[in-house]
C-alpha cells in the first residue's frame, strides 16, 4: 500500500509541474490510461497479498483473539472493510445494507451480497470490454415490421484478419445456408437409391482393366422399377452366378497388383506453383467441355482432386462439387449437374501411371463410388504422409501454412453446396483446396526421403496406406432391429422396458420416413430429441412438441404418429427379465445371441418331458440334438447304455439290506478279483417287504416321552449340559440357518 500511494504522489507531482498537461488528463491525478491501469494493477495485487496474509484458524490468531485490545482492534478494522465494501456496491447499484444485524445469521446474507456484488460488477466489466473492443457496435435504429435487414452475426468465428497491402483490419461474411433451394435429387436421371438392400457398384464400363467386369452389370436394364442391388441379386439367382462378384470392389485386382515406378520411391525435385491470378481456373457444366477435361488428365503424371459434400438435406448425401488441379490449370465440376455423365473421368481416376493426391480421402472415396461411379488407382493421401512424419497437425490448413506459407479460408467448409450459381467466395474456397496440393505431395515426398535417410520404406509406407484406402467400398446404412441398440450404446442411457420400447419404435419410424422422403435422420428427428422424447413419454402430443426445439417439420407433421408409437409404448409392462445366457430381456429382442458351441439349448424354468427328447418323433428330440456331432445310431445306443445302468443301480439298491440306526451301511460291491457275494433270501423278502410299506401313506406318530428313562440324554457326565455338541452337531449341517444372537431360536426345518 506504501509504494502504492507513493506512486500516486510521484503522479501527482509530475502533473502539477506540468500544467500544460492538466487539460489533457485521463482522470484526476493521472494523464492516460497505462498511468491508470498501473496504479490500480499495484493496489490491486498489495490488497491480494494482504488478505493472503491473513491468519487463518489455529494458529497465533487465536491466542492473540483471547486479549481484548487485539478483539477491539479487528472490530474496528472489520467495520472499515466493511463500510469501504458498502460504497463500492452503493456506487455500483447494488444493495449494500444487510437486513439481519445478527453476528451469527447474518454472516450468510453478507457473503450473498458479495457474491451478488461481484456477479453484476464483472458483468458491466464484460460488457465495457465488448464495447472497446467492437463487438456491441451501436445498435440499428428501430423499424417497422418487414424493414429490419437481417442481422450479421459478428464474432471470433467469422471475423477475417485484414491482409497486409489492405486498410481493412477485419471483414464480416455471411454463412449461406439455402433454406428454400431446390432439391438437385428431382433432376438426377436415375433415381436414388434408397432402399433397405445392399449397395452395388455404379459401374458399367471398366476402363484400364486387367479382369473384366462380370457380365451381370453389363445386362442390367437402364429403365428399373426395382432397386439396382435387387435387380443384380435377381439376375445372378436366375443364372445361378455367384453373387460375391456383386459386391466386390471392381477394381481390387487392379489394385492388388499395383506396381509403382521406380520415380515415385525416390527424391523428388519440388516444383513450385503458380499463383492464382495467373493459373486458369474453369468452371464445368457440361458434357463437351468435361470430355476436354477427361483428355487433358490422361495427358499429366498427376493432378489434385477433392469433393464437397452435402448430407443434411439427404438420406444418403449429395457430392455437390468436384476440384481437380494439375500443375497449369484448375478445374471445378458441377457434379449436379453432371451426376451421370463423371464416369467417364474412370479412364483417369484409374489409370495407374497418373497419381491421384488426395487430402483425408477415406470419404472422398466412398462418395465417389455412391454418387458418380469413379474408382480411385495409384493415390497418395497426403494425410497419411503427414501422420506417418509425425507433424504436430494433419489438417490441410496446417499443411498450407506449414509448406505454403498460405492461411486456409475455412469458413465456407459447412456452407450449403447445393446453391446455384455458386457464389464468387465459395468458387474461390473450392479452388484453393486442391491449388496447392501438388506443391504439398512433392514437400511431404522430400521429408519422407529424407527421414528415411535415403531409403524408400517410409515412402512405400504411405504407398501401401494409400492403397488400402483405394480399396474401401462404400456400405450403405442398413435397417435391422438392432440397429437402434448401436446408438443407445454411445449415448449410455439406462432405459426401462417402456422407454426402450419407445426408442426402438421412434427410431424405426425415423428411418423409415428419411428413406421415404430423402432426408437425413438428423434432419427429420435429431438424436438428442429422440432420446428427450423417449426418456419422457409425453401423454398429449403436446407434450411430444414440447420436448423439440426446434421442432422439425416433419415432426410437427407427423405428431399424431408419434403419439401413438408413444402410446405403444406406455402399454407395456415394466418388467425387468434377463435371458437364460445373461443378456437383458427387452420386450423387441428379435434376435438371440448365438448358440454356435452349444449342444443344449438353454432350458431353464421351461417344462420339457425327459421322455419326448429320447424320442425321435418329437420337435424337442430334433432340437435337442441338433448341435450335437454324434450319427443317431451312436446316440440311441448311449440312451440304451443309460437306461440299462439305471436298472442295475435300481437292482442294486433293492439287494442293499435295510441299515439300522446308527449303523453304517455295509459294502455292496466286493473288491477288484474277489467274487460278489448272493445276497440272503430273508434279506431280500425284507427288502419287498420295505417297498410294498412305501406304497401306503405313512402316519406321524409322535414319540411318547413318558416311556423313556431318558437315559439316552445323559451323556457321560449326567450332570453337565450337553448344548456344545448339539451346536457342533448342528454346525455341520449345510441347511441349517445361523440363528439369533442369543442361539436360542434357529430358523431351519426340523431333521427329526
Amino acid at each position: 500500500m506504501d509504494s502504492s500511494n507513493s506512486d500516486k504522489q510521484n503522479n501527482t507531482q509530475s502533473v502539477n509541474e506540468d500544467p500544460a498537461g492538466v487539460d489533457n488528463e485521463f482522470c484526476p491525478g493521472f494523464k492516460d490510461v497505462d498511468a491508470f491501469v498501473k496504479y490500480g494493477l499495484g493496489t490491486v495485487v498489495a490488497a491480494t497479498k494482504a488478505s493472503a496474509s491473513l491468519p487463518q484458524v489455529g494458529d497465533e490468531y487465536d491466542l492473540y483473539r483471547s486479549f481484548p485490545g487485539f478483539q477491539e482492534f479487528c472490530e474496528t478494522q472489520g467495520d472499515g472493510l466493511l463500510h469501504c465494501m458498502s460504497q463500492i456496491m452503493h456506487h455500483h447499484g447494488c444493495r449494500a445494507h444487510m437486513r439481519d444485524r445478527n453476528k451469527l445469521t447474518g454472516l450468510e446474507e453478507r457473503f450473498d451480497l458479495v457474491v451478488d456484488s461481484n456477479d453484476v460488477i464483472l458483468e458491466k466489466v464484460g460488457i465495457l470490454l465488448d464495447d472497446a473492443a467492437g463487438v456491441n457496435r451501436s445498435q440499428q435504429p428501430v423499424m417497422p415490421a418487414g424493414f429490419q435487414p437481417p442481422k450479421i452475426v459478428v464474432s471470433s468465428w467469422n471475423r477475417k484478419g485484414g491482409d497486409s497491402g489492405s486498410g481493412r483490419s477485419s471483414e464480416t461474411f455471411r454463412l449461406l445456408q439455402a433454406k428454400n433451394v431446390t432439391r438437385p435429387q428431382l433432376k438426377f436421371r436415375e433415381k436414388v437409391d434408397n432402399s433397405n438392400t445392399p449397395f452395388t457398384p455404379k459401374i458399367f464400363v471398366k476402363p484400364n482393366a486387367i479382369k473384366p467386369l462380370p457380365s451381370c452389370r453389363s445386362q442390367r436394364p437402364e429403365d428399373l422399377d426395382v432397386p439396382a442391388a435387387l435387380a443384380d441379386f435377381i439376375h445372378q439367382q436366375r443364372t445361378q452366378e455367384h453373387v460375391e462378384d456383386m459386391f466386390a470392389h471392381p477394381y481390387q485386382y487392379e489394385l492388388d497388383h499395383l506396381a509403382l515406378p521406380e520415380n515415385l520411391l525416390s527424391k523428388p525435385e519440388p516444383q513450385m506453383y503458380k499463383p492464382l491470378a495467373e493459373t486458369k481456373c474453369s468452371f464445368i457444366d457440361n458434357l463437351e467441355d468435361l470430355v476436354a477435361v477427361n483428355e487433358k488428365l490422361a495427358k499429366t503424371s498427376e493432378f489434385a482432386v477433392d469433393l464437397e459434400h452435402h448430407s443434411y438435406r439427404s438420406f444418403l448425401g449429395i457430392t455437390c462439387l468436384m476440384q481437380i488441379s494439375t500443375r497449369d490449370e484448375d478445374f471445378i465440376i458441377d457434379t449436379l449437374e453432371l451426376r451421370s455423365e463423371l464416369y467417364i473421368l474412370n479412364e483417369a481416376f484409374t489409370d495407374p501411371t497418373i497419381v491421384k493426391v488426395f487430402h483425408g480421402a477415406d470419404s472422398d472415396i466412398e462418395w465417389l463410388q455412391k454418387d458418380l461411379g469413379l474408382y480411385i488407382v495409384n493415390m497418395f493421401d497426403t494425410h497419411q504422409a503427414s501422420r506417418t512424419l509425425n507433424l504436430g497437425r494433419h489438417s490441410l490448413d496446417h499443411l498450407l501454412k506449414l509448406f505454403c506459407n498460405v492461411d486456409s479460408d475455412k469458413r465456407y467448409q459447412l456452407a450449403d453446396w447445393r446453391i446455384r450459381p455458386l457464389p464468387d467466395e465459395m468458387f474461390q474456397y473450392a479452388r484453393a483446396d486442391t491449388h496447392y496440393l501438388l506443391y504439398v505431395y512433392d514437400r511431404l515426398r522430400v521429408d519422407l526421403w529424407e527421414v528415411g535417410n535415403g531409403q524408400p520404406a517410409l515412402l512405400q509406407m504411405v504407398w501401401h496406406k494409400s492403397k488400402d484406402i483405394s480399396l474401401k467400398k462404400y456400405m450403405k446404412p442398413l435397417f435391422t432391429e438392432d440397429s437402434y441398440m448401436d446408438l443407445l450404446r454411445k449415448q449410455k442411457k439406462a432405459f426401462n422396458t417402456q422407454q426402450l420400447t419407445a426408442f426402438r419404435l421412434l427410431y424405426g419410424w425415423r428411418d423409415k420416413l428419411a428413406r421415404q422422403e430423402d432426408e437425413s435422420t438428423g434432419y427429420v428427428l435429431p438424436n438428442h430429441m429422440m432420446i428427450k422424447i423417449s426418456d419422457i413419454l409425453p401423454k398429449e402430443p403436446q407434450g411430444i412438441i414440447a420436448c423439440c426445439n426446434p421442432v422439425p417439420p416433419l415432426v410437427r407433421q407427423q405428431v399424431n404418429e408419434l403419439h401413438i408409437l408413444v402410446q405403444q409404448a406406455r402399454e407395456m409392462p415394466l418388467l425387468k427379465v434377463r435371458h437364460a445366457w445373461g443378456q437383458p430381456w427387452s420386450p423387441h429382442s428379435g434376435s438371440t445371441e448365438s448358440m454356435q458351441g452349444c449342444r443344449y439349448l438353454p432350458s431353464n424354468d421351461i417344462h420339457i418331458s425327459k421322455n419326448a427328447k429320447f424320442d425321435p418323433s418329437t420337435k424337442i428330440y430334433e432340437i435337442s440334438n441338433r448341435w450335437k456331432l454324434q450319427s443317431v445310431e451312436q446316440q440311441q445306443k448311449e440312451v440304451e447304455a443309460k437306461k440299462k445302468a439305471k436298472e442295475e443301480a435300481k437292482a442294486v439298491a433293492g439287494v442293499e439290506p435295510i441299515k439300522p440306526g446308527g449303523k453304517k451301511r455295509e459294502r455292496v460291491a466286493s473288491e477288484t478279483g474277489e467274487s460278489t457275494p448272493k445276497p440272503n433270501k430273508k434279506l431280500m423278502k425284507a427288502a419287498v417287504k420295505n417297498n410294498e410299506d412305501s406304497t401306503t401313506p405313512l402316519v406321524f406318530k409322535p414319540y411318547d416321552y413318558s416311556q423313556s428313562d431318558f437315559k439316552v440324554f445323559a451323556g457321560t457326565q449326567p450332570h453337565v449340559f450337553v448344548f456344545v455338541y448339539v451346536l457342533s452337531d448342528f454346525a455341520q449341517k449345510s441347511n441349517a440357518c445361523a440363528g439369533n444372537r442369543s442361539m436360542s431360536f434357529f430358523g431351519g426345518k426340523s431333521e427329526r
